[in-house]
């Protein structure tokens, strides 16, 4: 596992005249963000396929590191100069290798996937809109259902996501960032909400295993949001909070006092970012508005 030092060590550090991946994978880094895409792509390229067909067609890397399980932050538009940006957090099982093919070969399981059909939903919504999106796979999620039921990766995942949020507050002062995390992934932006910059308006659950709090108001001023179908088979995880096990009452119940999302079209655990699912829309909307209206989305961004 990764330590929160070694998370914000610089992803890309030069030695002489070439790239050399730091000792540790890194998934912030201190350098400005458009300064990265070159030396992410250097270490993409000498990491061979799949990663070296990535960087060949132009795709955008703010970390890359495939050792172990691996990292990779994906930009989706133009960062530099988006007022909107939101950054998806995936949960158990996801790796590098299955950043594009998803888990277990299923694409909309994908990292890169979702922030795909995220972004188009943005661009149909409003097509002026200065968004961006980050498909954030900048920590080691828990291998399987059992590790998953520990605290410990999300808040590791959720000290680096500070990191980047601090980074884009100080670089990007104007923009609102909205946070998506999927399954566990919604219990890293739950934690990473608690001291994040006002630049963070929104925090977005989708299948939420948890949130690090049994109360939505105790994440401070964001607001929150969760999706949660009725074929999710997370609604079968018991509501459990001991010391370092169990993440108390999951987002999407009503006593946790989020803002609920249409599930319309959702079926099961992973469909929430799908192009037939009315949260994909939904959220859209939230990042583009601050509501849930999808209807009032376009124009109303700017």
């Amino acid at each position: 596992m990764r330590c929160k030092g070694v998370l914000r060590a610089a992803v890309a550090a030069l030695l002489g005249a070439g790239v050399v991946l730091p000792d540790r994978p890194a998934p912030v880094a201190a350098a400005g963000f458009v300064e990265r895409y070159p030396d992410t792509a250097a270490a993409m390229r000498a990491a061979g396929p799949p990663y070296a067909d990535w960087a060949q067609r132009g795709r955008r890397f703010l970390a890359f590191d495939p050792r172990g399980d691996g990292l990779a932050v994906e930009l989706l538009g133009d960062l530099a100069g988006a007022d909107r940006i939101a950054v998806l957090v995936p949960g158990v099982g996801s790796t590098l290798r299955d950043f594009d093919r998803g888990l277990g070969g299923v694409a909309r399981r994908a990292p890169a996937v979702q922030a795909a059909e995220l972004r188009a939903a943005l661009r149909s919504a409003d097509p002026g809109a200065r968004v961006a999106v980050l498909a954030w796979l900048g920590y080691d999620p828990p291998d399987g259902v059992f590790t998953a039921a520990g605290t410990t990766s999300a808040r590791r995942g959720a000290a680096a996501l500070s990191d980047l949020l601090a980074e884009l507050a100080a670089r990007r002062p104007r923009a609102r960032v909205t946070l998506v995390g999927h399954s566990y992934g919604a219990l890293v932006v739950g934690l990473a909400a608690r001291r994040a910059p006002a630049q963070v308006t929104d925090v977005v659950t989708l299948g939420g295993i948890g949130a690090g709090t049994d109360r939505a108001d105790r994440l401070g001023r964001v607001r929150v949001w969760a999706a949660e179908a009725e074929t999710d088979w997370i609604r079968r995880m018991p509501a459990l909070r001991l010391p370092g096990l169990g993440h108390g009452i999951r987002p999407a119940d009503p006593a946790f006092g989020a803002r609920p999302l249409p599930v319309t079209g959702v079926s099961g655990h992973d469909r929430y970012l799908s192009p037939d699912a009315a949260t994909l829309d939904a959220v859209a909307s939230v990042v583009l508005t601050g509501t849930a209206d999808a209807a009032t989305a376009g124009g109303a961004a700017r």
